[in-house]
């Protein structure tokens, strides 16, 4: 049985979630693109989950407990699941944005502490 899933997303388009398409069962992961002056059209919180977002590539607005923030490429936040959110483009440039939920407090291990060095000999062309 395969240890891995390889699938492939339309990066042009305007959502791709990944949750079904890699069959993820610990976080739901989606990349998004929101068109120049468009806007996420409902301010939401989570009951349970997280949100880590990365800012890719564009600029635009973040709504948060009542303030609005500038954002723009490079940009990367967490939200807890009761912060009330919501994302805008800027009128002048699209915003393509990746978005991590997974449920808060739920980390138990990450690179450093979750990761082997695999001692089996498999290896990649390039090692």
């Amino acid at each position: 049985m395969a240890q891995y899933k390889l699938a492939h997303i339309d990066m042009k388009g305007n959502r791709g979630e990944l949750h079904d398409l890699l069959n993820l069962t610990g976080a739901e992961v989606s990349c998004n693109t929101l068109p120049a002056g468009a806007s996420v059209p409902f301010v939401h919180h989570h009951t349970q989950n997280e949100e880590v977002y990365l800012i890719l590539e564009g600029k635009g607005m973040l709504y948060i407990d009542g303030e609005e923030l500038p954002l723009k490429e490079g940009d990367c936040f967490r939200i807890d699941p009761q912060g009330e959110r919501c994302l805008r483009a800027a009128d002048d440039s699209a915003m393509r944005f990746i978005c991590i939920q997974a449920k808060a407090g739920s980390l138990e291990g990450f690179t450093m502490s979750d990761a082997v060095v695999t001692e089996s000999g498999s290896k990649p062309s390039w090692l």
